[in-house]
């Protein structure tokens, strides 16, 4: 569940730096911004794209952070519902999350067959969301997109199946 405070900025409004955002949301629910939920934030915003919280963990405990494992759940959960990062994907192993706060929706389509993930931006999808928002009366803030096909990789070369039929880890974002 999304929190509905703090909204993300429209295209007009000034974006509130994310550790800001953050602090706000902490304080108003009686919680502190610690160094460790600092430092999840700092890994988060450094990745561009899609990310699994097991891979942040490791990627902090490389650069010396002393966060553990409860932490960092913690403050993922913590983000979501300060509206900051989503869960993007998910499979049948490993959620994957992706900063949202301030950006255009980054939509997926991931192959049934190989895993492969790419990302794409759709002013259509964006225009049918906003359309449907306003016949029901609601504001949008944000969507969630993705499609589940077969790329042409995958068909070309005959590739089977993954046994779960569900999409692999996606590739680093680096």
């Amino acid at each position: 569940m999304v929190s509905s405070d703090p909204q993300p900025p429209s295209p007009k409004q000034p974006m509130a730096p994310l550790c800001s955002v953050f602090r706000r949301y902490l304080k108003s629910r009686g919680l502190k911004y610690t160094n460790e939920r600092a430092d999840v934030l700092d890994a988060i915003i450094a990745r561009d794209g899609v990310f699994e919280a097991e891979e942040l963990l490791l990627e902090l405990r490389r650069r010396s952070h002393r966060v553990s494992k409860a932490t960092l759940y913690r403050t993922i959960h913590l983000l979501q519902d300060a509206g900051i990062i989503v869960q993007a994907l998910f499979n049948s192993k490993q959620s994957h999350f992706q900063l949202i706060y301030g950006k255009q929706p980054r939509d997926h389509m991931v192959c049934m067959k190989t895993g492969r993930l790419i990302e794409f931006q759709s002013e259509d999808l964006i225009a049918v969301r906003n359309r449907i928002c306003k016949e029901l009366g609601w504001s949008p803030v944000g969507h969630r997109f993705q499609i589940y096909a077969v790329s042409p990789e995958a068909e070309a070369h005959k590739v089977h199946p993954a046994k779960s039929q569900s999409p692999r880890t996606p590739p680093r974002s680096r």
